[in-house]
């Protein structure tokens, strides 16, 4: 599976980690930050990560940034991706079953490598289950996207 991964500086840090672990099982692609630099801005990285995710079907995306809220508000500015935050294994789990979300947001100032790395193998692990009223939802939101 391709992964596409980015992070800001206040994520940096963790990206690396995180895609070490990752580079030996999926196909990752790092969209940034290359290097640490506290002036970049979370937008640039959160928005290819989104644009890549939403153009190549049948990816997903991990983003981080210190309180994971400003990654998570620019992803889901863009069609075809649902991002959220990650809380737990559980959550997690039950946003790939319920939801089919695409794009996991990392609280990098608030989740140890860990916790991170336990949330990502559920996000990456754990299939869509899909059922009339998840598709319907899905649909849902489709038509929501069109409007806006």
């Amino acid at each position: 599976m391709k992964v596409f991964i980015g992070a800001d500086h206040r994520g940096y840090e963790l990206k690396e980690k995180i895609k070490s672990h990752l580079q030996s099982d999926y196909d990752i692609e790092d969209c940034g930050a290359l290097v640490h630099n506290p002036n970049d801005d979370y937008t640039t990285f959160a928005s290819r990560v989104a644009t890549n995710v939403a153009e190549t079907p049948g990816t997903r995306g991990i983003i981080m940034c210190g309180s994971g809220v400003g990654v998570d508000i620019v992803a889901n500015k863009f069609d075809g991706v649902r991002a959220s935050i990650g809380k737990s294994i559980e959550q997690v789990t039950a946003g790939r079953i319920d939801d089919n979300f695409n794009i996991l947001v990392i609280a990098a100032d608030y989740t140890t490598e860990d916790e991170a790395d336990d949330m990502i193998r559920a996000f990456l692990e754990t299939e869509y289950e899909p059922n009339e009223r998840r598709e319907r939802r899905l649909k849902d939101i489709e038509e929501i996207e069109k409007i806006n």
